[in-house]
């Protein structure tokens, strides 16, 4: 892959830590939504998703928003933030999704194992 979206908090989205280090480590461009979309899904993080709050219209927003992303390029779209797979799963889009919650948990398991032979 060359180019993959990102969504996540405000931070995340905006800042380098994150896409600097992708960029710079595997030669991926790391796009963002535009300003207004980015302000919405920080939203709908800190207003519903941390309350427990799972609105089919904010997925729906959501799924706007990875569709948009793809049209722009992205051949995938990482949930870089441990909330959102609560509201979007990978059967909701063609579009593949990296869930960082899924992928951190995974490579936990596979660390615990390595160390219990």
């Amino acid at each position: 892959m060359k180019k993959i979206g990102s969504l996540g908090t405000k931070f995340t989205m905006e800042q380098d830590f994150y896409k600097g280090r992708i960029t710079d480590k595997f030669g991926i461009d790391i796009i963002s939504p535009n300003q207004d979309e980015r302000q919405v899904i920080h939203d709908i993080i800190y207003q519903e998703l941390c309350l427990g709050v799972i609105s089919s219209s904010s997925r729906t927003r959501y799924l706007e928003i990875i569709n948009k992303l793809h049209q722009q390029g992205a051949q995938a779209v990482i949930l870089g933030c441990t909330e959102i797979g609560l509201l979007v799963h990978k059967n909701d889009t063609n579009i593949p999704l990296y869930d960082t919650t899924k992928i951190h948990v995974q490579a936990a398991i596979n660390v615990a194992l390595s160390q219990s032979e």
